[in-house]
């Protein structure tokens, strides 16, 4: 199960993740891809098989998954909790995108945190003969959701950060760059992992009836500011903070998220008219492809620059 000391493993994944799935693999020649039929019954339930399910007794084995829907998420648990009960070495769950982290808070009596309950399902994950599953995500909404799994499952969290920094090392100005963060929560997330950098932070403010962003503290004048946070939905806070910097002199404005959820197409706010990628208001816009539905639908499209997960899978995959 080991050659020239790295495990070999066989990496099933669901069909939105092939793309990736294949990345991986390029990273890593002890990473050996294998199929699943994904089927439907007449009724719309899954008709799912595990292909060689025999071959993969005693290997080591883990799931490239993507809860992209809530339509997706039944038949990839399904084969989740399949997998570790074929007699397997070891199991590794791989959620790039943890989707429900963006709902963990209780705020008044009612409100349900759908990421608890995420956390309970995978933390029930049947055991393989190496012990809990291993559970490898990015850039998890809050840290603290860490304690909402329990002891059956052994959480991996890492974070894409590293794929950021290693991009704005390539830029002509990398030596002008300052990091902005749209709210107090971006800046705990990540302001650790950037400290080399000088920093703007942004916050929402209240003027009458309307929530207006304005710069809480840093200086963007003259610099390339690249805005960094986990994720964008509709991008209306990424955008505000866009005219905000502009209007206090940054020279460029960037943006990076690791999860480009942009539901209903969203993304498209950022597609400028113009075929020559003139009239956008953001230089580049970074993300990962954590989120592979939309990776599809942002290919070749300016500002949008995928930078693959691939690569830190493989090597989380050998931990």
């Amino acid at each position: 199960m080991e050659n020239n000391g790295k495990k070999q493993i066989q990496l099933f994944y669901c069909v939105q993740s092939e793309g990736l799935a294949r990345r991986i693999a390029q990273h890593c020649d002890s990473i050996h891809l294998q199929s699943i039929s994904w089927r439907n019954f007449d009724d719309g339930f899954p008709n799912l098989f595990i292909n060689k399910a025999q071959d993969i007794r005693g290997q080591h084995v883990a799931f490239l998954a993507s809860f992209s829907s809530p339509d997706v998420i039944f038949e990839q648990i399904s084969v989740i909790y399949a997998l570790p009960k074929l007699f397997i070495a070891s199991f590794t769950l791989v959620l790039p995108f943890f989707p429900t982290g963006s709902f963990e808070r209780v705020e008044e009596e009612g409100d349900v945190a759908t990421a608890f309950t995420m956390a309970r399902i995978l933390s029930n994950i049947p055991k393989s003969r190496g012990g809990p599953t291993s559970l490898v995500t990015y850039d998890i909404h809050a840290l603290q959701e860490r304690f909402y799994f329990g002891d059956d499952v052994l959480p991996c969290f890492e974070t894409g950060i590293p794929l950021l920094l290693s991009r704005l090392r390539q830029l002509p100005d990398a030596d002008n760059i300052t990091i902005a963060f749209p709210d107090d929560g971006a800046w705990k997330r990540f302001h650790k992992q950037l400290l080399h950098f000088p920093m703007v932070v942004c916050a929402k403010v209240r003027e009458g009836d309307k929530r207006i962003v304005r710069i809480k503290e840093g200086n963007p004048e003259g610099r390339h500011v690249v805005i960094v946070d986990d994720l964008v939905q509709s991008g209306g806070t990424l955008i505000e903070c866009q005219k905000v910097l502009a209007t206090q002199g940054a020279t460029k404005v960037s943006a990076y998220v690791t999860h480009a959820v942009f539901p209903r197409q969203s993304w498209s706010r950022f597609v400028p008219n113009n075929s020559d990628g003139s009239g956008s208001p953001f230089t580049y816009f970074w993300v990962t492809d954590s989120c592979p539905v939309t990776v599809k639908a942002i290919e070749n499209k300016t500002p949008f620059e995928v930078l693959s997960l691939a690569g830190s899978i493989a090597d989380a995959l050998q931990i």
